[in-house]
């Protein structure tokens, strides 16, 4: 029954999340900055409501402090060692559609790279979520699947900048979030032999959350300081921490 959560959660997490990014091409581009404001929200909602309080439950305070302090570490050193970063919105002082018009594909193809091993990670981290128990796993998975939105978008975008036709953008992210499946498999089999290690785990999980949350999308917002832009976006963030919480309610019920 665990697997199943997690090959669906791990599916639709994936699937769901690169749809919805080629569905907001079509949008204004001023939705994007909205989505990351949401996301944010859900991030850190699930990270500070649902994951860490449940961290520090299933184990020792210290092991989950540690492996929560020792897994943002590790992600800024991860990101570095990357060379890239994610893109969310459709400026990006990395990925300047200005500075290289035209790059036969190479940056499109860096991006595919990384956005499968970042899917596979969102994988394994569902399926840590969902040997804890099924309402961790499922707040997890909407987690995931909120801040995927805006990075797709941001991939989709870079794809199409660096030459890739809107089918062709769409099959490689589709392509790439099936990592996400992969990923769920190889953390519920892998993490089966690690039990005693769920509370570092979950610390990661939690981690990783408040990394992308806090050093990836947020600074992103801070390019757009109009009071009413301020007011929207906070707004947006409460939004994205009220439907954590909300979805916590209902199926504590």
């Amino acid at each position: 029954m665990t697997l199943g959560w997690i090959l669906a959660a791990s599916f639709v997490g994936g699937t769901l999340s690169a749809a919805l990014a080629a569905i907001s091409l079509s949008l204004r581009a001023s939705w994007v900055p909205m989505l990351v404001s949401y996301a944010i929200g859900a991030l850190l909602g699930a990270a500070f409501l649902e994951v860490i309080p449940q961290a520090f439950k299933v184990g020792p305070a210290p092991q989950a402090a540690g492996a929560l302090l020792a897994g943002i570490f590790g992600f800024f050193v991860l990101e570095k060692l990357l060379l890239w970063r994610h893109c969310h919105t459709e400026n990006c002082e990395v990925h300047d559609p200005h500075s290289q018009p035209h790059d036969h594909g190479r940056s499109g193809a860096l991006i595919v790279v990384g956005d499968t091993v970042h899917n596979f990670v969102d994988g394994v981290l569902i399926a840590a979520a969902f040997l804890q128990s099924t309402e961790l796993g499922i707040i997890a998975a909407a987690a995931i699947v909120a801040h995927e939105i805006p990075q797709e978008v941001g991939d989709f975008l870079i794809l199409l900048h660096s030459g890739y036709t809107r089918a062709r953008a769409l099959a490689l992210n589709l392509l790439s979030s099936c990592a996400t499946i992969v990923g769920g498999l190889a953390g519920y089999y892998g993490l089966q032999l690690f039990r005693e290690w769920e509370a570092a785990l979950l610390g990661i999980v939690a981690s990783s959350m408040i990394y992308v949350a806090v050093a990836d999308l947020i600074p992103g917002l801070h390019r757009r300081p109009e009071l009413r832009d301020t007011a929207s976006q906070a707004l947006l963030i409460a939004l994205g921490i009220g439907s954590i919480a909300g979805v916590r309610m209902l199926l504590a019920h």
